[in-house]
């Protein structure tokens, strides 16, 4: 099932919806449509002003009993507080997460980490290929604009030109 509609699930999202129809792929007709069909939610996305709180508590509780929803792009994909709230409430009805509202994750008494319908670790999710090149091409951008004498994205500007 692939979620189609103007909701921002990524920026190009037409050339994907069109690719996934290509392949035969189901595409849900809204939002509401795809959190009540899918079985399995898996969130693979960047976390930008867009995406933050772009799954709500409306979403999840529109979910299946027996859907699971992984998470090992960013907690605050998720509306602040809807998964345990979800969660309690059985839908979706399991969850496998690696990413946590307050991170580093130190309070064991975060509720997540007693609940018998998920399953919790340290952030050890695998990004993907197109997130690598993001990263690489940036990481590379700012090593040729310091050595061109112009550095960018500088957290410390006051710190440059001290010795």
């Amino acid at each position: 099932m692939v979620m189609a509609g103007s909701v921002p699930w990524s920026p190009d999202m037409e050339p994907a919806l069109a690719q996934a129809r290509a392949d035969g792929y189901e595409i849900a007709d809204s939002k509401a449509g795809f959190f009540e069909q899918c079985d399995v939610l898996s969130l693979h996305m960047r976390l930008v002003e867009a995406t933050r709180g772009i799954v709500t508590a409306a979403d999840l509780a529109r979910m299946k009993p027996s859907a699971i929803l992984v998470n090992t792009s960013r907690a605050p994909l998720i509306e602040p507080h809807a998964l345990v709230g979800a969660l309690r409430a059985g839908r979706p009805g399991m969850a496998a997460v690696d990413v946590y509202e307050q991170e580093p994750l130190r309070d064991t008494a975060d509720p997540l980490l007693s609940m018998g319908n998920v399953v919790c670790t340290p952030h050890i999710g695998y990004v993907t290929r197109d997130e690598y090149e993001i990263q690489f091409n940036d990481i590379f951008d700012q090593i040729v604009a310091y050595g061109a004498g112009t550095p960018i994205h500088v957290v410390n500007p006051e710190a440059i030109g001290r010795r």
